[in-house]
């Protein structure tokens, strides 16, 4: 069982930056793609970033593109996502996903293993 805890949420006004961190209680994590999804209330749960293992590939949502980064540090078992120009629409809660058998359709809710509680971003206008 792999447990992936979230951190870095909080409230925020539009423009500025957070970083959202996500740790994995697993000695494989370097062999895992991760992803980074987000809910808000009433919506779906959407796409928002991916990683491949090595860190060497990312994917990311056509709304974050250009102010998200996705990047990983294998030696400490964390996924990054770093959140520039945040606007009222990024307001969410922010969730990391494990894909123990990565084939790189990151995009896919269905493909991932583990999914962390989540954190709160909200940005206000």
């Amino acid at each position: 069982q792999v447990q992936l805890a979230e951190s870095g949420g909080g409230l925020v006004q539009a423009g500025c930056s957070l970083r959202l961190s996500c740790a994995a209680s697993t000695r494989t994590f370097s062999s895992y793609g991760m992803g980074w999804f987000r809910q808000a209330p009433g919506k779906e749960r959407e796409f928002v970033a991916a990683i491949s293992p090595s860190g060497g590939s990312t994917d990311y949502a056509d709304s974050v593109k250009g102010r998200f980064t996705a990047s990983r540090d294998n030696a400490l078992n964390t996924v990054y996502l770093q959140m520039n120009s945040l606007k009222p629409e990024d307001t969410a809660v922010y969730f990391c996903a494990a894909d123990v058998n990565y084939f790189g359709y990151g995009r896919m809710k269905s493909v991932y293993d583990y999914w962390g509680q989540g954190t709160q971003v909200t940005v206000s206008s």
